[in-house]
């Protein structure tokens, strides 16, 4: 075999090696949407309990405000009194996971446009919530945001 034959040779069996070396490394921790997070533990609290401890705020600024009955109307339902969850139901949207930096108002508009895949709780699928214009969602945004600061979550 010539030096081109041994070179390529080389080469696939390095390539072998290398394959071989990945699939024996274990496999991150991952959710349906390839984020690292493992679903907090809500074993211990009763069903449909609060899943978080929410401080309100002394007072909500006019957005946060109008943000809060629209919660109320259209979100309280799942999410629970002041965002704090209900257990068995949906998450708490004051919690660390729900930070300005991992979940922009952005995602918050784009779930309740078109609903959302289960990925950081194992409460299932959010589906779409009817009646919110985009207007509605970002002054919700703005309630959780304010209640979010108030605990802590910037």
């Amino acid at each position: 075999m010539n030096f081109w034959g041994w070179f390529v040779s080389g080469f696939f069996v390095l390539g072998l090696g290398a394959v071989g070396w990945q699939a024996l490394q274990p496999a991150p921790a991952q959710t349906a949407q390839g984020h690292s997070m493992v679903p907090p533990d809500t074993s211990g609290i009763p069903q449909g309990a609060p899943i978080a401890n929410v401080i309100i705020p002394a007072e909500f600024s006019p957005q946060a405000q109008m943000g809060q009955r629209a919660f109320e109307a259209k979100c309280a339902s799942c999410h629970g009194e002041n965002a704090a969850g209900q257990n068995g139901v949906a998450p708490p949207l004051v919690h660390k996971i729900y930070e300005p930096n991992h979940h922009s108002d952005a995602a918050f508009l784009n779930a309740a446009q078109n609903g959302v895949q289960s990925h950081h709780w194992n409460f299932g699928n959010m589906p779409p919530v009817e009646g919110l214009t985009q207007g509605d969602v970002k002054m919700i945004a703005g309630y959780v945001r304010e209640l979010q600061r108030a605990n802590g979550i910037n």
